[in-house]
């Protein structure tokens, strides 16, 4: 039986094994991350399978960009972005936040992340 993959990486560039090397964390060791690139694929991935044993969280997700309203600006949707859609996911649905943890390199975006997440969970 396929062991289906429980833990959600979200970042645009990097891989499960490249955070262990800055983090040290043992969890980037597992073999069972799904990664997901930008903002819709977190968005869908979660949707479709449901939530995950644990999400680790980049900040900065270069490539997904969308049109700002009334200007030809782009914005980037971030990490925070996604946390943000999982808070709200998780109240719509009366569910638990699960595991979370932040291996982005951006560290006022890593604590942004951190602390609404906090917040949700207390």
């Amino acid at each position: 039986m396929k062991m289906t993959k429980r833990l959600l990486f979200l970042d645009d560039i990097r891989y499960p094994i490249e955070a262990y090397h800055y983090t040290k964390q043992d969890i980037f060791l597992r073999e069972d991350w799904h990664i997901v690139r930008n903002y819709e694929q977190f968005v869908n991935r979660i949707l479709e399978k449901g939530l995950p044993e644990m999400i680790s969280f980049d900040h900065d997700l270069a490539d997904m960009h969308y049109l700002k309203q009334d200007s030809q600006e782009f914005i980037e949707k971030t990490g925070y972005d996604c946390a943000k859609w999982l808070v709200e996911y998780c109240m719509d649905n009366y569910l638990g936040l699960p595991k979370f943890y932040c291996h982005s390199m951006n560290p006022v975006g890593k604590k942004n992340i951190e602390s609404l997440l906090k917040n949700f969970k207390n």
